[in-house]
């Protein structure tokens, strides 16, 4: 899990942030990116310690994601930033411009800024600093691994705060994606201002009636 840092620590790069998202394919809320430095030292003596199990956020259950969130967060050793953007946008730019500005957004918040950026996925233009894109990265980086649990864990509480909000559509539950028992909500009550009226199943369900835009608040973690 560790072999793209140390290719890119031999290349010179000493601060080397992963990056990752969570919730680009739900209908409602927010996509967020989080982008995470964790020292080397540190980083290559836990590779055989705590975060050896560290792993892509979806492949691990919840109460180790919340466990990996709360021992990254705390740790003096790690740099993190975490961006969202909201409904109006994607709306308004299209759901991948919307997690592009969002990485950049969680990286630009880094002080100081990383060497380089390890981006799952696919290349991502217009960041604050050199990157290099690894498909499937969340489970090939310890970096990009850890930004992902810190992505996942912020979108799915917010989404609980959602569903506090709005219990009818069982956003506790699916977290927005798109189950049956969402469709069947979203068919019964009409979108809610947090969901996503350019994704096709939202707007199928919009009938004649005008929805109310409404967007969440900004959310930011501590660098």
């Amino acid at each position: 899990m560790l072999h793209y840092e140390h290719e890119s620590w031999r290349n010179g790069h000493q601060a080397v942030a992963g990056v990752d998202e969570a919730g680009c394919g739900p209908l409602a809320g927010p996509v967020v990116a989080a982008a995470v430095v964790i020292e080397a030292e540190y980083l290559r003596r836990e590779e055989q310690g705590a975060l050896r199990e560290l792993n892509d956020s979806k492949k691990i259950t919840a109460k180790r994601r919340d466990l990996f969130f709360e021992q990254l967060t705390a740790c003096a050793h790690v740099r993190f930033a975490v961006a969202l953007v909201d409904v109006d946008e994607i709306d308004t730019v299209n759901i991948l411009q919307a997690t592009h500005r969002a990485m950049a957004q969680a990286l630009a918040q880094l002080e100081p800024a990383p060497d380089l950026a390890l981006v799952d996925g696919r290349p991502v233009r217009g960041l604050p600093c050199p990157s290099r894109a690894i498909v499937r990265g969340d489970g090939a980086s310890l970096s990009i691994a850890a930004a992902s649990v810190l992505a996942k864990v912020t979108r799915d509480r917010l989404m609980l705060a959602l569903d506090r909000r709005y219990p009818q559509y069982g956003f506790a539950q699916h977290k927005g994606y798109g189950t049956r028992a969402h469709l069947d909500a979203l068919r019964a009550h009409g979108p809610a201002p947090c969901h996503r009226k350019s994704f096709a199943p939202v707007r199928a369900c919009m009938g004649g009636e005008r929805v109310m835009d409404q967007a969440l608040s900004n959310v930011g973690c501590r660098s």
